[in-house]
């Protein structure tokens, strides 16, 4: 295990409790912070279903709540202590520890990917293997949603900042969805939150969807 998920894991498994207890209900208070769940889960169902990963789960309560839109998903967490929780608060939902940049789905076997808030303490130079595992994983037509603290300066990627667990990052919306397009996933839309709604540090929010392309094949593109 790399020294990053080392201390992700180290410090998350330390505020597991304090965490399980206060963000769920901040999730679900705030209209903007899961307005993007309804919509993956309505591209995931368009497409035909299949397996959700919500990696970077935490005490579960974005699975939980992509399950009561009709999705199958299952949580991920590199936290043995927040998996320990999600499974307590949702024994009919499947949690299993994990990172993001080694999953166990086989290839092209997940309908989704949901990465909330989960990507900020991926340091830059691990986004691009992080996105090309989510390519891996998705079945082609099989969609990705991040959600982030933005970063508005599109000329850097982003800047390290002060979270409270473990070291965190802040990143440029239109360079993260740069990285998803070099990994072979295209934008297909993203929601930017004013930094003002954010009254703890002030910056904007980002929630990005992804689609990996299905591909067309040679014969039937030659045949047209």
């Amino acid at each position: 295990m790399t020294d990053f998920l080392a201390t992700t894991r180290a410090a998350y498994d330390t505020v597991a409790a304090d965490y399980a207890r206060d963000i769920p209900e901040r999730y679900h208070s705030s209209p903007l912070a899961h307005a993007m769940i309804p919509v993956f889960a309505e591209l995931v169902t368009a497409g035909g279903g299949g397996p959700v990963a919500d990696v970077g789960c935490g005490p579960g309560h974005v699975t939980a709540h992509l399950s009561t839109l009709g999705v199958t998903a299952f949580g991920v967490d590199v936290s043995p202590e927040m998996i320990a929780l999600a499974r307590a608060a949702h024994p009919d939902l499947r949690f299993e520890v994990g990172t993001m940049n080694a999953l166990t789905a086989a290839d092209a076997t997940l309908a989704g990917v949901v990465a909330n808030y989960s990507i900020i303490h991926t340091p830059p130079e691990a986004l691009p293997a992080t996105f090309a595992e989510f390519h891996r994983v998705l079945a082609p037509g099989g969609h990705l949603l991040l959600g982030f603290r933005a970063y508005d300066d599109a000329t850097r990627l982003g800047e390290l900042f002060d979270h409270s667990v473990t070291p965190a990052h802040r990143y440029s919306p239109d360079r993260i969805a740069a990285l998803l397009g070099e990994v072979g996933l295209t934008e297909v839309a993203r929601l930017t939150i004013a930094p003002g709604e954010d009254a703890k540090r002030g910056f904007p929010q980002a929630y990005l969807i992804a689609r990996r392309p299905i591909e067309v094949p040679d014969d039937h593109v030659s045949a047209r």
